[in-house]
């Protein structure tokens, strides 16, 4: 069916998947972020021990994801939305009233493990799941959500900071979360499996036609092929922007003149992910998984060498091509590869990668500065990383794919 046909007739359930990815927010560093002066200050934190914080927090959450993220093959996302979005809105009022700088890291796990763990996990499994044909386009769209969180919230919540205090805007932030609770329960009120999903054709099978459970993931190799490339986005993107500012002053640029570039990124990374969408269900994704991070080379190689905000922009661009196309690839790449029976619990351990990537990025950056690696000579070494991940996924796809039934 066209693009016009498919939103009318499955807007109910994108706009679940929309809503979730878009109340993630709440715990995504990029919305946290914006609160760190304030939060600093509060508790008298330094640079270094709020970034411990925040990596042992992260950390942590990795941890309960790997229990939690099964969770999603045994509930509805209706039902587990439901619970996620209430446990989100309580860490949002945990932070409003947080009494000591003791109790952060505990904050910070909830935050993460609610918002950016659990809430866009249950968004990105019901996509894959309810949809076999059209899954990048229910991913890629989907995911508009965080993207439209990440261009308003923070300029948002940013200009409120001029008239009310953080606390209270933590508290804003629960109230949203807690709104989303009945707009979902409505929009999910007929999910789309089982009648539907069955109707075209069943769950998909992975490699060797079988549903593989966790444990059997674990023990094939090509998960840990994988998993540099999982890590990989997840660390050295957050790490650009956790360390922008000391970018900027390594530079001897303004902040605002790097930050002036970002507008690029959001949308280089929202036609990314379109793009990746459409060309997943064409193309297929073994087909394009080993290519997506090579754009990494490049703008971390630009990072390290550019003299200008005007020459780091081509970096900024290439950064947003990988973010896209990692918001729909790897997702669709778990219900292909090892189907989609034991999605959540598959798909669980990715995650668990991902979120241990968030806090591992900030946490080596800040760590090598301190021990007087320059962030340049740093950004030279993530290139080559990025170069040894697509090798290795490279290899793992290609001998993979013969062991599906229909090559994706």
């Amino acid at each position: 069916m066209d693009n016009r046909d498919f939103l009318r007739l499955n807007a109910r359930w994108l706009s679940a998947g929309a809503l979730l990815a878009f109340l993630s927010s709440f715990g995504q560093t990029y919305f946290i972020s914006v609160f760190a002066g304030e939060i600093r200050a509060a508790f008298d934190l330094g640079h270094a021990a709020w970034g411990a914080i925040y990596t042992l927090g992260t950390g942590a959450s990795a941890l309960a994801m790997l229990w939690a993220g099964a969770l999603t093959d045994r509930f509805r996302a209706r039902t587990l939305g439901t619970a996620i979005l209430g446990l989100l809105a309580i860490a949002c009022l945990t932070m409003a009233a947080v009494p000591g700088a003791w109790a952060l890291p505990l904050v910070i796990l909830a935050l993460r493990f609610t918002g950016q763990g659990m809430t866009s996990h249950i968004a990105m499994v019901a996509m894959s799941r309810w949809f076999i044909a059209a899954r990048g386009r229910a991913l890629s769209i989907a995911t508009l959500g965080t993207a439209i969180g990440e261009a308003l919230l923070p300029i948002t919540f940013v200009a409120l900071l001029t008239v009310l205090d953080w606390r209270v805007l933590w508290v804003l932030a629960a109230v949203m979360a807690l709104a989303g609770i009945p707009l979902l329960r409505i929009l999910l009120v007929r999910e789309r499996t089982p009648q539907s999903f069955a109707a075209e054709g069943g769950a998909t099978l992975g490699m060797l036609d079988r549903h593989w459970t966790r444990r059997e993931g674990l023990r094939h190799w090509l998960f840990w092929f994988m998993v540099p490339a999982l890590l990989g986005p997840a660390a050295f993107n957050t790490a650009f922007f956790f360390q922008q500012v000391h970018f900027a002053e390594i530079k001897g640029w303004t902040h605002l003149s790097l930050v002036a570039l970002f507008p690029v990124y959001t949308v280089t990374g929202v036609t990314s992910m379109l793009v990746s969408g459409w060309a997943l269900d064409r193309v297929g994704t073994g087909r394009l998984m080993p290519w997506f991070q090579l754009p990494m080379v490049g703008a971390f190689v630009i990072f390290a060498t550019a003299t200008t905000p005007s020459a780091a922009l081509f970096g900024i661009f290439l950064l947003g091509v990988t973010t896209g196309a990692n918001v729909t690839l790897p997702n669709a790449f778990w219900a292909e590869f090892y189907g989609t029976r034991h999605l959540g619990a598959i798909k669980a351990m990715a995650a668990a990668v991902m979120v241990l990537g968030t806090a591992i990025g900030p946490g080596v950056t800040g760590a090598l500065i301190g021990l007087g690696v320059g962030l340049e000579a740093q950004y030279l070494a993530v290139a080559v990383y990025f170069v040894f991940a697509s090798a290795l996924m490279a290899i793992g796809v290609t001998r993979a794919r013969p062991l599906l039934s229909r090559p994706a």
